[in-house]
C-alpha cells in the first residue's frame, strides 16, 4: 500500500503528522509528502518516516501564480505514481491536490481532505462565509473523505457538504503524551535553569506563529496590566513570523522588555511547558489547539480566547478559564485569578489532563488508521 501526504508546507507535516506516517510505515505502508520545503527557517524541525520526499511549489496565497506551477508538476508526478490513498492538508495544498487528482481518483485513488479548521464558521467574518464557504463546497465533491478535528467543523460539514462527500471527525491530531506528561519538581527547577528562570517567577507560555490570528499582541497587552501585580511575572512567546517586529515594538513601548521573553521557533516545548505555571492562548480562530493539549498532559492550567477550538477542549472554570480574544482586560484578570490560587491550579491541571487524554497520538492513531485503511 502507498500513501501521499500533500500540504502547502513541508512543516505542517512535520509539526503534525509523523506519528501517523510513523505508524503506516510500521503497517508496510509507502509513505510520500508532497509540499514546498519551509524547514530552512523552522530551526531544525526534521521530515521523518517518509520513503521519498517531493518539492511541490504550493503557495499559501490563492492568488499566487505558484499555485498554477504546483498543480501541473503535482498532476505530472500523479500521472507517473500510483497510490492508494491521498491525504491532502492545509487550504491551497488541498485545494490544488484535490484538482490535480481527479484522474488518479477514477482511477481508483482514496483521496481525503483534512480539514484543520475551515475559515468560515459561528461567530467568522462575512468574508469568511462569503470566499471561503463557496471554494469548500465546491470542492467537496472532489473528495472521497473529509475529515474534521472539531465538533463544530463535523456538525457544519455534515450539514452543508454530506451530500457530496463522506464525513468523519477525529480528536484532533494527536499529542504525543510520551513527550508531554507531568513533571517531578526536580525536573520543573531543571528545565527552569536551563530557560534563565528563577524558581520564584510566575511564568506564562503561549505557543504559535507569530501572526494576526495567533493575536499574542492581546497578552502583552495584558502582562502590561498586570506587572505591577505579579512582581516576577515572565511572559514567554514561542514562534517566530511576520508580526514579530511589531510584537517587539510592542513589547518596548510598553516597557516589557524584562518581562515578555519571545524564545523564536522551538522544537523542543516539551522541555519548557512542564516548567511553567500556566499556558496561555490569545488566537482569534482554532481548529482545536495543539498548545492547550500539549499544557494540559502536563498538567497545567489554561486560559485560552473563545473560539471553537478552545471551547472544545476548555470548560470554563473546570478545566481552564475563557475570554474574548481582543479582551486584554479579562485576560488579565483570569490569569491574576490563576496566581492568586482562587482558581485552584492543581483541581484545573487535574480536570484538564483527564479531558486531554483523548487527544493524545495512540487515541488519534487508531481514529485516522483506520479511516485511512477503510
Amino acid at each position: 500500500m502507498k500513501i501521499l501526504y500533500t500540504a502547502t508546507v513541508l512543516s505542517h507535516i512535520c509539526q503534525f503528522h509523523l506519528p501517523h506516517m510513523k505508524s503506516l510505515q510500521e503497517q508496510g505502508w509507502e509513505v510520500h509528502v508532497a509540499a514546498h520545503n519551509n524547514l530552512a527557517v523552522k530551526n531544525g524541525l526534521q521530515l521523518k518516516y517518509c520513503d521519498k520526499f517531493i518539492e511541490i511549489p504550493f503557495a499559501r496565497s490563492p492568488k499566487s501564480p505558484d499555485n498554477i506551477k504546483a498543480y501541473k508538476a503535482l498532476k505530472k508526478m500523479l500521472s507517473q505514481e500510483h497510490y492508494d490513498v491521498i491525504l491532502c492538508n492545509t487550504p491551497m495544498g488541498g485545494i490544488v491536490t484535490r484538482l490535480a487528482a481527479r484522474k488518479t481518483r477514477k482511477q481508483g485513488t482514496r483521496v481525503i481532505y483534512m480539514a484543520h479548521g475551515f475559515h468560515f464558521f459561528k461567530g467568522s467574518s462575512k468574508a469568511g462565509w462569503l470566499i471561503y464557504y463557496p471554494i469548500e463546497k465546491f470542492m467537496a465533491k472532489y473528495c472521497d473523505l473529509l475529515i474534521t478535528i472539531n465538533k463544530e467543523d463535523y456538525d457544519l460539514a455534515r450539514e452543508r457538504f454530506g451530500k457530496e462527500t463522506e464525513i468523519a471527525r477525529i480528536h484532533g491530531i494527536g499529542v504525543d503524551a510520551q513527550r508531554y506528561h507531568p513533571a517531578t519538581a526536580e525536573e520543573q527547577l531543571a528545565m527552569r535553569r536551563a530557560e534563565g528562570l528563577s524558581p520564584d517567577d510566575f511564568v506564562i507560555l503561549c505557543v504559535g506563529e507569530l501572526n494576526e490570528n495567533k493575536n499574542q499582541k492581546t497578552l502583552i497587552s495584558a502582562a502590561a496590566l498586570l506587572k505591577d501585580k505579579i512582581p516576577r511575572l515572565k511572559v514567554l512567546l514561542a514562534g517566530n513570523g511576520p508580526k514579530e517586529q511589531d510584537l517587539r515594538h510592542q513589547i518596548a513601548s510598553l516597557a516589557l522588555e524584562d518581562t515578555v521573553k519571545l524564545l523564536g521557533y522551538r522544537t523542543d516545548l516539551e522541555r519548557v511547558t512542564p516548567a511553567v505555571d500556566l499556558v496561555v492562548s490569545c488566537s482569534k480562530r482554532e481548529g482545536l489547539g495543539l498548545n492547550l493539549i500539549e499544557a494540559m498532559l502536563c498538567k497545567k492550567p489554561v486560559v485560552a480566547a473563545h473560539n471553537r477550538g478552545h471551547d472544545e477542549l476548555v470548560t470554563d472554570g473546570v478545566t481552564g478559564y475563557l475570554f474574548s480574544p481582543l479582551d486584554e482586560g479579562k485576560a488579565a484578570q483570569l490569569i491574576q485569578t490563576v496566581y492568586d490560587g482562587q482558581g485552584g491550579r492543581e483541581r484545573l491541571g487535574e480536570a484538564g489532563y483527564e479531558a486531554a487524554r483523548s487527544y493524545t497520538v495512540s487515541s488519534v492513531r487508531r481514529e485516522l488508521t483506520q479511516l485511512i485503511s477503510e
